[in-house]
């Protein structure tokens, strides 16, 4: 597969919005001709790169000794994705945490893995730990990290970071992370199980504020050798951690279902931005939809048909990516893996062995009009040499190999 290579230069923070963009100039490429298809890997990682408390994960990254970043790194750099989305990556407002972590760690080689740059990268605030200023659980409080518009302990916990090789059309991007839930026609809402009305878990005065998106969810522009893929990304709640009501699993649900209809003609018009644009995408756009949508379309606790309203959604192309070691990993584990319907080859994700047991919940997702030619899930089998990075984070990164053509 063609490598980019870059010079690496400044770093540029972009004043609107309080959006941080990093970009270096790129060297001329001599394969880059607009009318040669461009070969690119796009992956996402959940990498479990967040913190307890605000701040720590800025100082585990200013200096290269922290290990799990060393191995979040390592991970990269053996896979080379030309562009990442890294989920739980703790947003820190002028993208002082994403420079140190490419500084530091990316920029490093590790155990024989070539350093790695991304002169692009875009980070932008999210909801986690940001207060509703209701009781959302109903256990009594209305501080806690349950009672934010996304579970956390702090703002931007469990952030999100996109790294890229390509330029990012800064002015293009486009963030939902205001978008209320209920503006979402049939809307899926928890259900109070002690009344006979539908969807009435959340009060009107609570419907009127709360965000949909548990993290935020971003069309984030790729500008490739001047073609433009929408890499959209997010990071959907977990469907479970509640009650009977099911707030986060009907959440997770239209988490998830708020991309399929983005990228349907005719599904998105109710969508409206940040900055106020509405609709979805236009007819013809090309489109990546990546990260850690913790549904699997057979198994687990996530509500019935979470994962499929995305992967069954008429412009989107599953190549479906695999890897021996996920297979190797449910024979050995047993547990509730030994009672899952869906392959194990498929999964990208090792919970607990008892429940849910390992699943398939982190997605790369290409549009028709792009050109898969190799995918895979890096999840090295057990006994082999790289088989020490699986414990780098409880999911493993997945990639496809697209054509633009």
């Amino acid at each position: 597969m063609r490598r980019s290579r870059w010079l690496s230069g400044f770093v540029g923070v972009a004043a609107s919005a309080g959006l941080v963009i990093s970009s270096v100039p790129a060297t001329a490429d001599p394969g880059s001709g607009r009318g040669t298809p461009e070969d690119v890997r796009f992956a996402t990682f959940n990498a479990s790169l967040n913190r307890a408390t605000e701040g720590q994960l800025l100082r585990d990254l200013s200096t290269g000794d922290d290990e799990q970043a060393r191995k979040v790194a390592e991970v990269v750099q053996r896979n080379r994705p030309d562009v990442l989305l890294l989920n739980e990556f703790d947003h820190v407002a002028g993208g002082a945490a994403a420079d140190a972590f490419r500084e530091n760690y990316l920029e490093v080689g590790h155990n024989g893995a070539a350093p790695i740059d991304y002169p692009h990268a875009y980070t932008a605030p999210v909801n986690t730990g940001v207060p509703t200023g209701f009781d959302l659980n109903r256990d009594g409080g209305t501080g806690g990290p349950d009672d934010a518009h996304g579970f956390g302990d702090f703002e931007g916990q469990y952030g999100m970071l996109v790294l890229s090789k390509h330029p990012i059309d800064t002015g293009a991007v486009r963030t939902f992370q205001k978008f209320r839930w209920k503006d979402m026609p049939g809307a899926t809402l928890p259900d109070d199980p002690a009344t006979p009305e539908r969807g009435d878990w959340y009060s009107d005065e609570i419907l009127d504020v709360l965000r949909l998106s548990s993290k935020s969810h971003w069309d984030v522009p790729i500008d490739v050798g001047g073609r433009t893929v929408h890499f959209l990304t997010a990071h959907p709640t977990p469907p479970s951690f509640d009650g009977e009501e099911d707030r986060n699993g009907t959440r997770n649900h239209d988490e998830i279902r708020f991309w399929a209809d983005y990228v349907t003609p005719g599904e998105g018009r109710y969508i409206y931005d940040d900055a106020g644009g509405r609709g979805g995408l236009q007819p013809g756009e090309r489109f990546v939809v990546a990260g850690d949508y913790n549904a699997d379309p057979h198994d687990g606790d996530s509500v019935d048909a979470a994962a499929t309203q995305l992967l069954d959604a008429p412009l989107v192309r599953d190549t479906r990516p695999a890897s021996e070691g996920a297979v190797a990993a449910a024979e050995q584990q047993g547990g509730a893996n030994d009672e899952h319907v869906g392959p194990a080859r498929l999964d990208t994700a090792d919970f607990a062995d008892e429940s849910p047991g390992n699943l398939r919940v982190d997605y790369v997702l290409p549009s028709r009009g792009l050109l898969p030619h190799d995918d895979g899930v890096f999840w090295p089998e057990p006994g082999s040499e790289l088989a020490r990075l699986n414990d780098t984070s409880d999911h493993h990164l997945v990639r496809v190999d697209l054509l633009v053509p």
